[in-house]
């Protein structure tokens, strides 16, 4: 099992009007099997919320937007709150993560690879 973490998942909900804030998972699989990739967030004063789970097709990529995908509860990411990510998949992947916050006239943008 291979293991990522992300430990500062914040996306606004306020937004400029012209571009929406949000934050991505950029996950890229040049592996020749499918990578099974769950996703579990934790949070200052709640409980870790589990059930994120996606699929990266071999030699594929897949943009994850934390403003959109739902757990398996049908719970989405809470907006306006701090939380961490715990990546966890069965093949070893490169990991990038975005924050793009247009709260502001100003737009800011924030990536990594990890």
């Amino acid at each position: 099992m291979y293991k990522w973490q992300i430990p500062d998942g914040y996306w606004k909900t306020a937004s400029n009007g012209n571009y929406e804030s949000h934050e991505a998972i950029c996950l890229l699989n040049t592996t020749d099997e499918d990578a099974d990739v769950k996703m579990t967030l934790f949070f200052e004063n709640s409980p870790k919320m589990g059930g994120f789970d996606v699929k990266v097709a071999a030699e594929r990529t897949l943009h994850v937007r934390m403003d959109k995908i739902k757990n398996k509860d049908g719970l989405p990411v809470p907006s306006d709150m701090p939380y961490a990510v715990l990546l966890e998949s069965n093949v070893n992947l490169s990991v990038q993560y975005t924050r793009v916050d247009s709260s502001q006239e100003a737009l800011t943008i924030a990536s990594t690879i990890i």
